[in-house]
């Protein structure tokens, strides 16, 4: 899939209602209560213009109920499978200034936490790993989140576009960073670990019953 057809995948999630190195699970470095979120913590647990500094709006941040609609996106597999007890959905998307560079957000937050945790694999080994192609890599995310697994590969036509896909479970939310370039150098490991670190800390915030303030490079 090319680095256009994804961004369009992407976009369709907010626009409707409008992603361990193979490391498994842990509670290390996640430190948020398992706390159902209400729509509007959702909605805020990802990034806006505020808190991704050199970075521009590809689209408002967005959220809404996981209807059959976001469910058929979200959990593309057959019948939705992964979005069992799935509540609510927001995502937000941004382009760096002055580079070729996007990173898009996703979240879906889950009636409990262990709805949450039996969803990971099967979305991340039944979907989402494979957005950056079969010839990806995976990268360490370290003690990020509850789990987490992320894949560094190459897109466009002539795979030269660098593309990366993190997911990570923080309490009772599964979170998403899809990000990619037009050329070498646009995105790097680092960056996409920072994206994915700013997504868990926001949620963990939420769950801890704060408002999300968390900023790229706090």
């Amino acid at each position: 899939m090319t680095t256009k057809s994804r961004r369009w995948w992407w976009t369709a999630i907010a626009t409707t209602v409008v992603l361990v190195a193979g490391c498994g699970s842990g509670e290390e470095g996640g430190g948020a209560r398992a706390a159902v979120l209400t729509m509007e913590q959702v909605q805020q647990v990802v990034p806006d213009a505020a808190s991704m500094d050199g970075w521009k709006e590809a689209g408002k941040p967005n959220a809404g109920e996981m209807d059959d609609l976001q469910r058929q996106w979200a959990c593309p597999m057959k019948g939705s499978v992964g979005c069992e007890g799935s509540r609510y959905f927001s995502a937000s998307a941004f382009e760096q200034e002055g580079t070729a560079a996007k990173v898009d957000y996703l979240v879906i937050a889950y009636d409990d936490e262990q709805l949450a945790d039996a969803a990971y694999d099967v979305l991340w080994d039944g979907h989402y790993h494979k957005r950056v192609g079969q010839r990806a890599k995976a990268f360490d995310l370290g003690p990020l989140g509850d789990e987490r697994n992320a894949r560094w590969g190459r897109s466009g036509y002539v795979g030269v576009a660098p593309a990366a896909v993190t997911q990570a479970r923080v309490g009772t939310t599964l979170l998403w960073v899809f990000a990619s370039g037009d050329h070498q150098g646009d995105i790097d490991q680092d960056g996409v670990r920072d994206f994915t670190e700013l997504l868990a800390e926001r949620s963990r915030q939420a769950q801890n019953g704060d408002t999300p303030t968390a900023e790229l490079g706090d």
